[in-house]
């Protein structure tokens, strides 16, 4: 069903605070400058400050903040320098198949970066957060399965792609739960969106040849433009949605077209994998919403 709300009219985002991370490429610049241009008060969080820089001087009072998900301890100042409302968040940030590597606290790099790293921003963030939690997923989900005995690949033999379908997976059941825990203690939002198929750079850091060469054709052939793929990202930043709504393109299987609503798959529908998916994620980053939300109450 395609969504009654166009996200072009962005005036609802006029003079409201935004964070998106990833801006500097891709959709994450799109998304930028179509907030910014539409008069939100858009922070940049970032890791390359250069770039950020050079972005942020295009868009009307744009703010650069230095952010790196794969350190956790960059997340915790993030969190600790803010001050103020913010009205969405948006994580967008992304790694996809890249070989094994992991972050600065020891996570597989595409989980650690793509889920436990938001996972951590968003909930030092809640005290903050007064309107919605957009974040970015992808198709690559119906291959991903959460492996709770080992999510960080040191005992298995490591997959890219097993990888990188685990933390959008992981994205998923994220949004779920903490649309469960904002229900419980208030009005706000979470919502998930896919951009479909955008030709945005994302999958070049492969380093294999074979892949690299099939992933460009591809993306010749059915992929749409990094700016078709911002809009679902801005549809769920700004449509008049549900609960824990999923936006996605609505034509070719859902990997290009206007936007629409998506229904849930099962693998990401299971409350009680989403329950315990936060439950590791807290352990593994220590952090935990209801300590915050507690602690932002008594304050």
């Amino acid at each position: 069903m395609t969504l009654a709300v166009d996200d072009r009219d962005l005036t609802s985002l006029a003079g409201r605070s935004v964070v998106l991370t990833g801006a500097t490429g891709g959709i994450g610049k799109v998304v930028a400058r179509r907030i910014g241009d539409a008069g939100a008060a858009v922070t940049l969080a970032v890791r390359d400050q250069v770039r950020g820089r050079e972005l942020a001087a295009q868009i009307p009072g744009a703010e650069v903040r230095h952010l790196d998900l794969g350190d956790l301890s960059s997340v915790r100042r993030f969190a600790d320098e803010w001050r103020g409302p913010i009205d969405v968040l948006i994580n967008n940030a992304g790694l996809m198949m890249i070989p094994q590597a992991t972050t600065v606290d020891g996570f597989e790099k595409q989980l650690g970066t793509n889920h436990l790293g938001h996972f951590a921003l968003t909930n030092l963030l809640a005290p903050h957060l007064t309107g919605r939690v957009v974040t970015v997923v992808s198709k690559a989900h119906m291959f991903g399965r959460v492996s709770f005995d080992d999510p960080h690949w040191r005992r298995r033999r490591y997959s890219p792609m097993g990888a990188y379908a685990q933390s959008k997976l992981a994205g998923l059941l994220f949004t779920q739960e903490l649309q469960r825990r904002f229900s419980a203690t208030g009005s706000r939002l979470a919502v998930a969106a896919d951009p479909g198929f955008a030709a945005t750079g994302i999958a070049r850091h492969t380093e294999r040849p074979l892949l690299d060469g099939l992933l460009a054709v591809g993306t010749r052939v059915a992929a749409q433009t990094p700016e078709d793929g911002a809009r679902p990202v801005i549809a769920a930043a700004v449509a008049s949605v549900a609960p824990a709504a999923w936006i996605g393109p609505g034509g070719l299987f859902g990997m290009r077209g206007s936007p629409a609503l998506v229904s849930w798959p099962r693998s990401a529908s299971d409350v009680n994998v989403a329950r315990s998916l936060w439950e590791l994620s807290a352990a593994e980053t220590g952090v935990d919403y209801t300590t915050v939300e507690s602690a932002r109450r008594q304050g």
